[in-house]
């Protein structure tokens, strides 16, 4: 489950130095302890995704509040701090999935080594059609 993934560009050599450069990046990343080592290898999530949009969107919520609470107008001012608590706010959505997709891969990971394990206790059911399932149809005129 948790592999290094191929090269991205399709002109690396066998090398692939490109690719070390992006684990080193992915690696400095996942230093900031969220995400450990074993997690290096899932994909990365994409950029705006529902955790990013959401707290970027509160982020900037909060930038107009704060404006509000200061008596300035919550819209027009301070833009620069809206787009900067914006930034903020995606960065930290962003970084939420990706521990998010390690938690679940994570969580996958047990559950399918558990199943494997434990065969056992996860019996095939017999297949049925659906003629054994239903009762016989008589209609009432």
């Amino acid at each position: 489950l948790f592999r290094s993934l191929p090269c991205v560009h399709r002109l690396c050599a066998p090398p692939d130095p490109c690719c070390a450069v992006l684990q080193r990046r992915s690696r400095a990343l996942s230093d900031m302890g969220l995400v450990p080592d074993e997690g290096l290898g899932l994909p990365p999530p994409a950029v705006l995704n529902r955790n990013s949009v959401w707290c970027g969107f509160m982020a900037w919520c909060g930038a107009m509040m704060s404006n509000a609470m200061h008596r300035r107008p919550p819209l027009w001012s301070g833009v620069h701090r809206q787009a900067l608590a914006i930034t903020i706010g995606i960065f930290i959505g962003y970084h939420l999935t990706r521990y998010e997709n390690y938690r679940v891969a994570k969580r996958d990971q047990e559950m399918f080594g558990y199943v494997k394990i434990h065969p056992e206790e996860f019996k095939k059911k017999e297949r049925r059609s659906m003629a054994e399932v239903l009762e016989p149809f008589y209609p009432v005129r």
